[in-house]
This record gives structure tokens, sequence and C-alpha cells, in this order.
């Protein structure tokens, strides 16, 4: 092996020792929320400059668009949702007397309907309600505050990655000064890294359609049928396409939903509810790994054992991160046609 060629291995073993060393770092320091929006941005502008009309001849104007309507778009979004959550819990329907109130009167319904055992686990009415309401706010009160910084602490710092995604997609386009063999090797990893996210993204994607129309049919036919109507049953689809695309937690802000709305109507239903989505959601979970495993070449086995890993290695955010990672593993394991 001559001179050039030993650099140019240790350089590369050196990149993807880096590489993986990061991506621990980043789930250890609570750094997912900037990574996975960084990508996100990243991605979207590769997939969307090129098809902006009239500027194909000038890339680096392309990707700068595409960065302003995506800025654009989510700081809309952002003021539309805040101002909606400000009138919201300004107005009298949000006061905490009326959430009682209405909790109340969803337990008072749903008690006709339920055995007596289960009828001494609840409460006898909104006064009751309240008052466990709020003991149970006084007894987890550090918890609830750690957890509000921890959302928005996420928050900041998907917002910090998606400038730099942006940032870097933009400056890709120049033309890049002299670049040492160190520095060739850690460009193909990220590239890695960025076109793992891709395919577990454009995975995730076709995930949540599927859990849609599964959810969609149970909402819209299933119960109907049944002779049940429950309230919101569009809004609950839409919610659980756009939950759905965030994986794991999707699912469970997506259900809660359900259930709940369906708790409105009755016991019965909520159960019914509770127990379809249950057991779809446990297919799923095998569906899911055979969709994300089609796209990264990894057999549903491998990635159903690489997600238990994570999860017990670093808990709800190891699941979240072990397709996009692994799909890395596996690339790199390919590049050195080692499997």
């Amino acid at each position: 092996m001559n001179k050039n060629a030993l650099q140019n291995s240790r350089s590369d073993v050196a990149a993807v020792v880096l590489t993986a060393a990061t991506l621990v770092l980043v789930i250890e320091l609570h750094l997912l929320p900037a990574l996975f929006a960084g990508l996100l941005v990243h991605v979207l502008v590769h997939l969307l400059a090129p098809r902006v009309f009239g500027l194909k001849q000038r890339p680096a104007l392309a990707r700068l668009v595409v960065v302003v309507l995506l800025t654009v778009i989510v700081l809309s979004l952002a003021t539309i949702l805040t101002g909606t959550a400000i009138a919201f819990f300004r107005s009298d329907n949000a006061s905490l007397a009326a959430l009682m109130q209405k909790m109340a009167e969803i337990i008072d319904g749903a008690r006709t309907t339920m055995p007596d055992w289960m009828q001494n686990w609840l409460p006898a009415d909104s006064s009751e309600l309240k008052d466990a309401t709020v003991s149970w706010l006084r007894e987890h009160a550090t918890e609830l505050k750690q957890a509000g910084s921890e959302v928005g602490r996420a928050l900041a710092y998907a917002l910090i990655g998606m400038v730099i995604g942006a940032l870097v997609a933009v400056r890709e386009v120049e033309p890049a000064g002299r670049t040492g063999p160190f520095g060739l090797a850690m460009t193909r990893c990220l590239a890695l890294v960025a076109d793992a996210f891709r395919r577990v993204v454009f995975a995730q994607v076709r995930i949540s359609a599927l859990n849609t129309v599964l959810s969609g049919a149970y909402l819209a036919l299933i119960l109907p049928l049944m002779g049940v109507h429950l309230p919101l049953t569009k809004t609950m689809i839409a919610l659980t396409f756009a939950a759905g695309l965030m994986p794991i937690i999707g699912n469970l802000v997506s259900n809660t939903v359900i259930v709940v709305i369906s708790l409105s109507y009755s016991l019965p239903i909520a159960m019914g509810s509770l127990l379809f989505l249950v057991v779809i959601h446990k297919l799923e979970y095998f569906v899911n790994a055979r969709i994300v495993g089609s796209q990264i070449h990894a057999a549903a086995w491998e990635l159903l054992l690489a997600m238990i890993v994570m999860e017990a290695a670093f808990g709800l955010p190891g699941v979240i991160a072990a397709p996009v990672f692994y799909a890395y593993a596996k690339a790199e394991l390919v590049a050195r046609r080692l499997v």
C-alpha cells in the first residue's frame, strides 16, 4: 500500500469513527431535534431546488429561493399556531372550570355503562375531579416544569438545526477549496447520513399514509356501520396523517385524541377504539419495519433488532433515531462490501 492510499485509508476510518461518535453524542446531549430538523431542511432544499422554474441554471439562487420559502412557511405556521393557542386560552371555553365541567360530563356519561367496580375509580363530580387534578399537579409540579423546559429547549434546538441545514445546503453550491483526505472522507460520511435520513423520511410518509387509511376506515366506516358517529372525524383523520410523520410519538398523540373523543360517546366505544388501535399498531410495528427496511435495504428483523437495542440504550429518542442510524451503518458496510 502506497503512502497516499494508507493516508486515505486512515482518514476514512477516522471519519467513520468520528461520525459514529457524533451520532451517539447527539442522543446523549439531547440534540436529536436539531439534527433531524437540519437534515429535513437540507433534504427539502435538495429536493425542491431543481424544480424551481427558471432557475435550473443558477442552483445557488434556486436553493436560496427554496430556503426563503421554507422560512416563510415555518414562520407562518408558528405564528398561526401561537395566535390560535393564545386566542383559545383567552376564551371562556378554555377556562379551567369549563374544562373540568366537560371532563365531568364525559365521565358521568361513561359511568352509566361501566361496571360498578370501575365506578369507584372515577371522581363523582366536577368538584372532586378538580380537587384530584390540583392535587396531582402539585405532586408533579417539578416534573411538569422540567417537561415544559425540555419541550422549549427541543423547539429551540430544532430551529437552530433548521438554520444550519439551510446554510449548509446553500453553501454546498459554491466551489470548495482544496480539501484534504480527511475532509473528503467526512463529506462522504455526512452525505451517507443525509441519504439515510431521506430514505427513512420517505418511508415514514408511506407509513403515515397507511396509518391514516386504517384509522380512517375505523372512524369513517366501521364505527358508522355500528351506529356510532363520533364528532370531529375528519379532523382526527387529518391529525393522524400529520402526527404520523413523527415516528412513535405521532401515533401516541393521534391515538390519545381518538380514545378521548371516543370516551365522550361511551366507555365501551373508547375501550373498543383503544383495542383496535393497539392491535393495528402492533401489526403496523412489523409493517413499518418492512417499509423502512425496503428503503434502506435491510430486513425487517434487522431494523426491529436495532430499534430494541437503541431503545434499551437511549430510551424513546433511541427508537426514533434507530432507523436513520442503522441505515447509515448499513450504507457504510455496503460501501466497503462487507455485507
